[in-house]
């Protein structure tokens, strides 16, 4: 899809769809909506913000307002322009489009300096020299109010004074703070004189070392929305507790208020989604990077071959709530295979390949036989693919001594090939450990590309590929990359690590049609009967493409549903 046209607005209702549509009925904001993408450039984006893209831009499109992308870029020691750029991409790939609303936290940074002094001003903030592990012990507990800061009343005059020498860099880091004067007893911990700047001498991605003191989150954030003129700010159900903070500052500064909504985050099955979390496995090499297929990031998705078509649908399936809930990664895995059901193109490959000799087909000739590209798509067409004398089928294809209800290949016995012919088995040729190497098989040039004339019928179908014609291809079999369902479920003292799938990548090197010689990196395949595969984007080279399953062609999702129906 071209992805710079945002896609159709869902339809879906939902309690924040709800309360939007309910403002503009009553002409709130002046029926203006206003919303935002605000991540942090600190790591790449997953399908939890995959979540929070589609919500924002969709509301936004659904009632004719306007999202913008903004980067809360506030900690210079933990954001790089990588992840900026890789941010950007991702929303883009998904199929949003910001225009020229780009922003960046650090835009304002000498507007919330300027709101930093007015809070001072008024008495509202004030220059702390506690240490970080004091103003901890003074904040007290759940239970506990806290205590003031013994510097909690200094003059206007000083705090000004001292304020304007942090900006200056007369102080190392550590040494002083601005924190806003609110109250130490609240029951709220985050009303408890929270920090609004530290001192960091350390140069910014964007301002460079213009700056050595920074806001914090809590502070940037809200006022940020403010300047920006948001209307509705949604985020997920943690910031809850910081609303009170938001509004405080909003109200002292009496400026654009903005209204927040949260709503519960995304968990999935066999899925980490702490930022945290996910750059310990790129940081300590438990995967390749950002963008590893068995990832759950945007990236990575995009790498093993997920459409964003079928992110979006995900997204709009599972709806927005406000408790929190685990949605099983075979939701996700079906959505996957619906979209690509419908575009992706057939081919046939052997990912662990037998030898097939017809015996009664013409040593040195070959036939091209007609196979169809997509049947769920007539406009496809057809393509040629090459039968000769020597085949490739699956070793799971075939059995010397079969069980009852196996039926593929076995001595004496006929099935169909795809496309092509049917072939029966007559022996077998077996290496000096006994291992079959080779089957020797028959054909009917009466039943090519259909049924046999006498009316005989066979109940297996097999893929195949010409050995003569066959390409070498990688092929990668991705599974969850954690083997248990809930891997942040660990005991004391262990680690979510501990709980990675070994099994989460297997590498076979299959025989593939000549077809995909050409295949072009990110291209969609379904391989007939093994399930759906994308050429990889960073190691295929041409003529020799290395393939990522996206997903099987076993539905658990339709599993599930099936049985929760019984």
């Amino acid at each position: 899809m071209d992805t710079n046209k945002s896609p159709e607005p869902t339809q879906a209702s939902n309690f924040i769809r709800n309360i939007v549509a309910e403002d503009i009925k009553n002409n709130k904001n002046s029926g203006k909506v206003i919303t935002r993408f605000p991540p942090e450039p600190n790591g790449y984006l997953h399908i939890g913000h995959a979540k929070s893209i589609c919500l924002n831009f969709g509301l936004a499109a659904e009632f004719n307002g306007i999202c913008n992308l903004r980067f809360d870029d506030t900690n210079p020691s933990k954001e790089e322009q990588e992840y900026v750029d890789s941010i950007m991409a991702d929303v883009r790939w998904l199929g949003f489009d910001w225009q020229e609303r780009l922003y960046f936290a650090s835009d304002y940074f000498e507007r919330l300096y300027d709101f930093a002094v007015q809070l001072i001003n008024s008495g509202k903030a004030y220059v702390c020299d506690l240490s970080g592990d004091e103003i901890r012990q003074y904040r007290g507990t759940l239970t506990e109010p806290g205590k003031e800061s013994p510097y909690r009343n200094r003059t206007v005059e000083e705090n000004l004074d001292l304020f304007e020498r942090m900006r200056k860099g007369e102080f190392p880091d550590g040494a002083r703070v601005l924190r806003a004067k609110i109250d130490m007893s609240s029951g709220n911990i985050n009303m408890r004189d929270p920090v609004m700047y530290r001192i960091k001498h350390e140069d910014h991605q964007r301002t460079g070392s213009k700056w050595c003191i920074y806001p914090m989150y809590d502070y940037a954030h809200p006022l940020s929305d403010s300047i920006e003129g948001i209307t509705h700010s949604v985020c997920t159900m943690e910031y809850e507790d910081h609303r009170p903070l938001y509004d405080w500052f909003l109200e002292q500064l009496d400026i654009c208020r903005t209204q927040q909504i949260e709503f519960a985050r995304l968990n999935i099955t066999y899925t980490v989604l702490s930022k945290r979390k996910l750059l310990k496995l790129v940081s300590e090499n438990f995967v390749s990077g950002w963008d590893d297929p068995r990832m759950p990031t945007i990236a990575g998705m995009r790498r093993r071959g997920y459409p964003p078509a079928a992110i979006r649908n995900f997204c709009d399936r599972i709806g927005v709530g406000k408790r929190d809930s685990m949605v099983d990664m075979a939701l996700l895995e079906f959505c996957v295979r619906e979209d690509l059901n419908k575009t992706a193109l057939r081919v046939m490959s052997v990912l662990k390949p037998l030898k097939v000799v017809i015996t009664n087909y013409p040593e040195g000739q070959y036939d091209e036989l007609d196979a169809v590209n997509n049947p769920e798509d007539s406009s496809a067409g057809t393509r040629k693919v090459p039968f000769s004398r020597e085949l490739y089928i699956e070793q799971d294809d075939f059995m010397e001594e079969p069980p009852k209800q196996f039926f593929r290949l076995a001595p004496g016995r006929e099935v169909r090939l795809r496309y092509a012919y049917f072939i029966k088995c007559e022996s077998v040729v077996k290496d000096s450990a006994g291992n079959i190497v080779e089957i020797h098989c028959t054909y009917d040039p009466a039943t090519r590309g259909g049924d046999a004339p006498d009316g005989r019928k066979v109940k297996a179908t097999l893929h195949w590929v010409s050995a003569a014609h066959a390409l070498d291809a990688e092929v990668r079999l991705y599974d969850t990359l954690f083997a248990k369902e809930a891997p942040d479920d660990i005991e004391e003292g262990m680690e979510f690590t501990e709980n990675l799938n070994p099994k989460s990548l297997e590498k076979n090197i299959a025989k593939v049609e000549p077809s995909l010689k050409s295949a072009q990196p990110g291209a969609q395949y379904q391989f007939e009967r093994l399930g759906y595969f994308c050429v990889d984007s960073f190691d295929s080279k041409t003529g020799h493409p290395v393939f990522n399953r996206i997903v099987t062609l076993k539905d658990e999702w339709a599993k599930i549903q099936k049985t929760a129906k019984k």
